[in-house]
């Protein structure tokens, strides 16, 4: 399986993985993930196999306590602390052969070869345990403007964070 960043030629394929991870709630635009590819390029991921796309990661740099909305575009912090993993997603076909392991170190790799020193993310779909798995905490200390990005999710979201050192 080919590990590479990904580009607008990938949108048909990053459509369809989301739309067999996620529900109907909770899908992004095309327009959305084009403009996350150009803001971002060097931050997002896939795993590639016989069939194509399979897996991917959508992530960026930001200040800690930064929340993404759903369906928003990704505005980097060159300046950023956190590494936001935004979406995480794996085909069907690809589930079972540790691909979304793969992404993630490969996340934290870069993240901390770039000098961040923490990672966040927002848990959906009764993802909490499995990002706990990971490392992450649920943080439950935020301000409106954070619970207003936490609530464009589907609910029950979470805003979990580690430390990458």
């Amino acid at each position: 399986m080919l590990h590479r960043t990904l580009n607008p030629a990938d949108l048909p394929d990053l459509d369809l993985i989301q739309t067999h991870c996620y529900s109907a709630s909770m899908l992004e635009s095309a327009d959305v993930f084009a403009g996350r590819l150009e803001a971002a390029p060097d931050w997002i991921w896939g795993i590639q196999d016989d069939e194509g796309l399979c897996a991917y990661l959508f992530t960026y740099p930001v200040h800690r306590g930064h929340l993404s909305p759903l369906n928003s575009g990704f505005h980097p912090a060159p300046d950023g602390d956190t590494l936001y993993l935004h979406d995480l997603a794996i085909h069907p076909r690809a589930r079972g052969h540790g691909l979304a392991h793969r992404l993630i170190r490969h996340a934290w790799d870069s993240a901390q070869t770039a000098g961040l020193r923490h990672s966040a993310l927002i848990s959906v779909q009764d993802s909490e345990r499995f990002w706990t798995a990971q490392g992450y905490r649920t943080c439950t200390d935020l301000n409106d403007h954070q619970h207003a990005c936490l609530a464009s999710y589907e609910q029950p979201a979470r805003y979990m964070t580690r430390a990458l050192a």
